[in-house]
């Protein structure tokens, strides 16, 4: 089956988004600043159809995480726009503008029915009011194979980690302190749900932390293997040598 992969950037104090936001600072006061290392990366830069940029320790990290994603889930307040209903006369259409850098479906949880949004480069907003599981299997099937990507922000992504249903997760940790906002892992408790450290990659203004769950826990969860099993299959972590 294919993994439910997640990536964020965190403070030192576990904020992945400052207080007050609202529309005209989405990422809420102080925000930014936990992006302000992917911004010089010609990777990023070339996504987003810029040219230039830098390589350093962090351009394998973000290509990675963008490899082999064949469709995406985000929550509504990731999606932006106004709280509540939609708006029909003037419809929220998003951050990215006409031509978003995802370029495959993307599933939006929302209480609020709407139209799927198609934009061009192949980026289509499907609006899913039945819950997580509805949305991450309609996002595993328009994937084809592939795997899905777990977009944010917060609510989202605590839902997903308390359901046990991440199977990878990179924390972009940046050495700042929001004081407040919104906290990833707040509500989630103290299981990780198989989640283990693999990988910690240090990088000019960020530190990469790759957890990964267990293959036993997938195995017991999903049933991600055929059977009959090579017992050996049960203790080796499926995890980067």
């Amino acid at each position: 089956m294919s993994k439910l992969r997640f990536r964020i950037s965190m403070s030192l104090d576990g904020f992945v988004a400052g207080p007050n936001q609202s529309v005209e600072n989405p990422l809420g006061v102080g925000g930014m600043r936990l992006h302000e290392w992917v911004f010089p990366l010609k990777v990023w830069r070339a996504m987003h159809g810029l040219e230039g940029g830098e390589d350093n320790e962090s351009s394998r990290v973000v290509e990675e995480s963008f490899a082999n994603i064949g469709a995406s889930v985000m929550g509504r307040n990731m999606f932006g726009g106004h709280p509540g209903p939609w708006d029909a006369e003037n419809p929220w259409n998003g951050w990215w503008g006409d031509n978003p850098p995802f370029h495959h479906p993307v599933f939006v949880l929302t209480h609020h029915a709407r139209e799927p949004l198609a934009l061009e480069g192949g980026t289509t907003f499907t609006f899913v009011t039945d819950g997580i599981e509805a949305a991450l299997e309609q996002a595993r099937q328009a994937a084809g194979g592939k795997d899905t990507g777990l977009s944010g922000g917060a609510s989202a992504a605590q839902q997903y980690l308390a359901a046990g249903l991440v199977d990878e997760m990179e924390i972009n940790l940046v050495p700042t302190l929001l004081g407040s906002g919104e906290r990833l892992f707040e509500g989630v408790g103290d299981d990780l749900h198989g989640l283990e450290l693999v990988r910690t990659v240090a990088a000019p203004k960020v530190t990469h932390l790759k957890f990964v769950r267990r293959l036993r826990e997938r195995i017991a969860k999903e049933g991600v293997r055929p059977l009959p099993l090579d017992p050996a299959d049960l203790v080796r972590e499926d995890r980067e040598p």
